[in-house]
């Protein structure tokens, strides 16, 4: 039998993660599917998909960064104070955030995450991974910390892009390997019936992988707020404006009936706000769900890839890196290029794509952009 979809966007796509799409939704027990203008080949589904199903929890369809979003918070700061001490700023985020594979050397308060039920692997895992020291820490790859200027109002926003980090990895690849009939990870659309007892452990350990992803964020945040404040003085995040939105997760929806899968994908339900980021040159889109059904009630969750990373490396010069990147206080070393603008896809051309999927509220242009 045929199964809706909906592509946005296909002129932004490639083929093959178009047929990867396909492949994810011919599986027996999908219903509905549709693919955001983001989208990018991925393991198993491609980034930018999502698809619904009525009985199964799939975990190659979430991903292996659980709750991967983005936390945006506008502030008090004054743009041109933030752009005259930008280097310090950044040298003081660097200094106070740690990166890529680094986490904290004391752990953070568990604060109701000790509580919350989890399963006896997780209960373990927290412990052997280091969580607590995780919280507050910064994702290598696409993981950014960013501070903009709004061109609606002139206001500092901070906005911070990371996950779940090792523990929604671990997460993420026991329940993989569980789901797969040889027991290995990233291959095949394999699931966990939703009242069986791996499904509802699978559900409620990504469930607190979701609440760390976002703790996580809200940390990062604070670190930021007081760098910006130690270089700068007067002003203070307004915690009233807060936008927190993930985009791995599976979740329930009550109007379908359905397990909504989203790997690499915005909840855009009515009136919801969220934030679309674009590249390091291009900043951040601050939108507002328009709840379209054709798009399971998604939207992108960034420009998405247009090049590997290894072709990035390749393909892209540091001179040109540099070049773009001019005006903006950022890393420009060589391990950044994957990172480049060149890498990714038009973000004006992703949002005409989904217009009809959000509306936009504001534009953030960069003037920091910190990368591990």
């Amino acid at each position: 039998m045929a199964k809706a979809f909906r592509i946005y966007g296909r002129d932004l796509i490639d083929d093959a993660t178009v047929e990867q799409f396909k492949e994810a939704l011919a599986w027996e027990h999908s219903e509905i599917g549709a693919l955001m203008p983001d989208g990018h080949l991925g393991y198993t589904m491609p980034i930018g998909g999502v698809i619904g199903t009525q009985d199964y929890l799939v975990p190659s369809w979430v991903g292996y960064d659980i709750g991967c979003g983005v936390y945006g918070i506008k502030t008090t700061y004054e743009w041109k104070d933030v752009i005259n001490y930008g280097q310090e700023i950044f040298d003081n985020i660097k200094r106070s955030v740690p990166m890529g594979f680094n986490h904290r050397k004391t752990s953070e308060d568990w604060h109701s995450f000790g509580v919350l039920p989890k399963s006896d692997y997780l209960k373990e895992m927290w412990v052997d991974k280091s969580g607590p020291k995780q919280i507050g820490t910064l994702g290598g790859g696409n993981h950014f910390i960013e501070i903009g200027v709004s061109d609606l109002d002139l206001f500092v926003w901070i906005i911070i892009h990371s996950g779940s980090r090792n523990v929604g990895h671990s997460v993420a690849t026991h329940y993989m390997k569980k789901a797969h009939p040889e027991g290995k990870a990233k291959e095949g659309s394999y699931g966990f019936l939703q009242t069986s007892e791996d499904g509802q452990n699978y559900f409620r350990d990504m469930s607190l992988c979701l609440r760390f992803a976002t703790f996580n964020r809200v940390k990062i945040a604070e670190e930021v707020d007081a760098a910006i404040k130690e270089s700068v003085g007067g002003g203070r995040a307004l915690i009233e404006s807060v936008i927190n939105c993930n985009h791995n997760l599976v979740s329930w929806d009550n109007i379908l009936q359905l397990w909504i899968h989203r790997k690499g994908a915005t909840v855009a339900t009515k009136d919801k706000m969220g934030i679309i980021p674009g590249n390091m040159r291009d900043g951040s889109f601050i939108v507002r769900g328009l709840s379209n059904p054709s798009s399971l009630y998604s939207c992108s969750h960034g420009a998405g890839r247009t090049m590997s990373r290894k072709e990035a490396k390749k393909e892209i010069s540091c001179d040109k890196f540099k070049a773009d990147m001019l005006g903006i206080v950022c890393n420009r070393e060589q391990h950044i290029i994957d990172e480049a603008p060149d890498a990714y896809k038009s973000i004006s051309k992703v949002m005409q794509a989904q217009e009809d999927l959000v509306e936009v509220v504001e534009y953030i242009k960069p003037i920091i952009n910190i990368k591990a």
